[in-house]
Parts: structure tokens; C-alpha cells; sequence
């Protein structure tokens, strides 16, 4: 996957929060046009692309390509922008980073703000911090010059952190999750495309995964319209390597450790019997994470679109979730990408995933 690597360091530092996810779609699309056969976008955002559409069965990968960010709720007569989170932040890890806001007339640099420790009550640090206690500072004196810049209420930011290759393999980025995850889609597409697969296969960037809750985001509507008889779904989850982590929880799973198949809610018994089958088989390591009610991924939604979607969710081993600079092996993603790709390959035109 050496080929693919100015494509996942593109794709990652592009900004596309949920909602706004056109920057991202357009490089993993451009990426895509290489080899698919079909690309298409559809209202939504969701990006498809598409190899042997006539086969069978048919079988969609996805992986969505939005991530955490802010918006702008208010900007004062100061100049000072106000935001509200775009997904699950925790506030500590936004104070004094610099973020990059995406204004009609370009990109604007900005600085999260917060009162000095120095100037904080004794009281006062005992209270949890919450975003609306934080701002955001542009360089601007008045709400005039902010609007000059093209900044408005509304416009979305991400923090302004490019990829980092770290020792060995590891590499950090602000949206590992779940850019990744699309990205792993087409690679596994790319390897279905290489092979002798008869299957139809869609790799799907869906978007607004991180904010969609109930409504399922871009992942529900894509589903629908794709009918497919096996989705498989790849996300992040968390590397349980690092101090403090309760195993007896969360499971044992590390850096380099390969894919993570999740057994229970939204993950359909044969999938997952047949995705540790082809892991064993071509020497894949993986482990195997417990989710009693709901794994908070596309999946969720996948696995109850229209008469039910036969399910599978692979993850990937991130550290930092939800921060600035996540870490995931690049191992992993390669071995996710090769299970899921010998998954499709394994499969006759006519799989039955009823449960027996």
C-alpha cells in the first residue's frame, strides 16, 4: 500500500467535519476515478465507487469520511467567535490549539482562547470546563473585520493539525477517525478490483457518522439505495496499549495487534464466524471486541436498513480517540484492508447468512 500513502496523508489533513465533508469526498473521489468503474456522489455527500456493478452478490464497504470539528455559534462586536462542537470533544484538549475555519472567502486561522490559570479563582478550576466557556481568536478587533475575512455564524473548523509519521509505523492525524475507515474501504476495493472476485463490490465514503445518532447519518441512506447483500463496515476503536485503560472493559487491543471484529449488536453471527475464518486462514492477526448493546458506528444503522443487512464490523486500534493527534499503525490498516478484500473474494455468487 506504499502507493496509496500521499493519498492517506492528503485524504487525513483535509478538512471535512460532519456536515462538511466536501473536501475530503473530493480527494477520496478524484483517488477512486483511478480504478473503479463508476464514481458517483449522491445528495447526501456519500461517495461511491463502484466495481463490477453486474456481479454478484452485491457487497458494500463502508467507511465514513467525516470527523470531529467546531462551529461557529456567535461572533461578538469584539470580533471573538463563539462555538458549539461538531460531535464528542472533550474541551480540555481544545484549549490553545490553533484551528483552521472554513470562511466563504478561504481559509482563516484562528486560536482557541481561554482566561489564564493565573486569573482563574481557586473555585473557579474546581468546575468542569465546557466549549462555551472557550472562544475562538482570529486577530480581528471588531465583528466588521471578522465578516470582512469572510468569516459568518456557521462556518465549521477543525483544528489545525497536519499528519505526523511517529517511530516505527504509527502515524498520528486529528481525523483518524474515521478517515481511515474510507480510506481502507478503497483499498480493499482496489484489491477486489486486482483479483478475479465476481462479486459486485461498493466502497462507500459516508458522511455525518459522528452526528448522525438516531438518524443514522449517510450511512443508513446509502444502505438503502444499495440494497447490498453484505455490508461491511470499518471504523476505529480503542487501543487499550496505553496507561490506565481498563482492559475488563474494553478488551485487549494494540497498535499493531491487527483488525478488531466486534461480536454482538449490529454484528450479524455468520459475518462475523466468517471474517475469523478468513483471518486465520491467510494469517491475519486480529482480536475480537464485545458490543452488548450498540457500537456506535455505521454498522448500527446498516444492520436495520430495509429487511436487515447482514453485518460486519472491523475496526482499527486508535489511541486518542477524539483529540488532536490519534494514532493508529499503518500494519493495521494494511491488514484490514487484505481481510476484508479475502472475505469477498471467498464468497460464492450466492452466500446465505441465515443464522442456524
Amino acid at each position: 500500500m506504499k502507493q496509496s500513502n500521499t493519498f492517506l496523508e492528503n485524504l487525513l489533513d483535509a478538512p471535512g467535519p460532519s456536515g462538511f465533508e466536501v473536501r475530503p469526498a473530493a480527494i477520496w473521489r478524484a483517488e477512486a476515478e483511478a480504478f473503479a468503474e463508476s464514481v458517483i456522489t449522491d445528495v447526501s455527500g456519500n461517495t461511491f465507487a463502484f466495481v463490477n456493478p453486474d456481479g454478484r452478490p452485491r457487497i458494500m464497504i463502508a467507511g465514513h469520511i467525516d470527523e470531529i470539528g467546531l462551529q461557529v455559534t456567535h461572533i461578538d462586536e469584539e470580533g471573538f467567535l463563539y462555538v458549539d462542537a461538531i460531535g464528542g470533544w472533550d474541551p480540555h484538549v481544545l484549549v490553545g490549539q490553533r484551528v483552521q475555519i472554513l470562511g466563504r472567502s478561504g481559509d482563516v486561522q484562528g486560536v482557541v482562547g481561554k482566561k489564564a490559570i493565573h486569573l482563574i479563582k481557586a473555585e473557579e478550576r474546581k468546575k468542569p470546563l465546557e466549549i462555551r466557556h472557550l472562544w475562538v481568536d482570529i486577530g480581528v478587533s471588531s465583528s466588521k473585520e471578522a465578516g470582512e475575512l469572510g468569516i459568518r455564524v456557521g462556518d465549521p473548523m477543525v483544528i489545525d493539525a497536519k499528519v505526523v509519521h511517529l517511530a516505527g509505523d504509527l502515524l498520528a492525524s486529528r481525523a483518524i477517525d474515521n478517515r481511515i475507515g474510507a480510506y481502507v474501504a478503497l483499498e480493499a476495493l482496489r484489491l477486489v478490483a486486482e483479483s478475479n472476485s465476481k462479486a459486485s463490490v461498493v466502497a462507500v465514503a459516508t458522511v455525518q457518522e459522528e452526528i448522525g445518532g438516531n438518524s443514522g447519518g449517510g450511512a443508513r441512506s446509502s444502505a438503502f439505495t444499495l440494497e447490498p447483500n453484505l455490508a461491511l463496515v470499518v471504523d476505529v476503536t480503542f487501543s487499550t496499549d496505553i496507561p490506565n485503560i481498563e482492559k475488563k472493559e474494553l478488551g485487549e487491543h494494540r497498535l499493531g495487534g491487527g483488525p478488531v471484529l466486534s461480536r454482538g449488536s449490529a454484528a450479524h453471527p455468520v459475518v462475523f464466524d466468517r471474517l475469523v475464518e478468513v483471518a486465520e486462514a491467510q494469517g491475519i492477526p486480529y482480536t475480537i471486541q464485545a458490543a452488548p448493546r450498540a457500537t456506535r458506528t455505521d454498522a448500527d444503522s446498516i444492520y436495520m436498513s430495509r429487511g436487515g443487512i447482514p453485518t460486519g464490523l472491523v475496526s482499527v486500534p486508535n489511541r486518542y480517540m477524539h483529540s488532536p493527534n490519534e494514532i493508529v499503525s499503518l500494519t493495521d490498516l494494511k491488514n484490514t484492508a487484505h481481510l476484508l478484500a479475502a472475505l469477498i473474494e471467498d464468497l460464492g455468487e450466492e452466500p446465505d447468512f441465515t443464522p442456524r
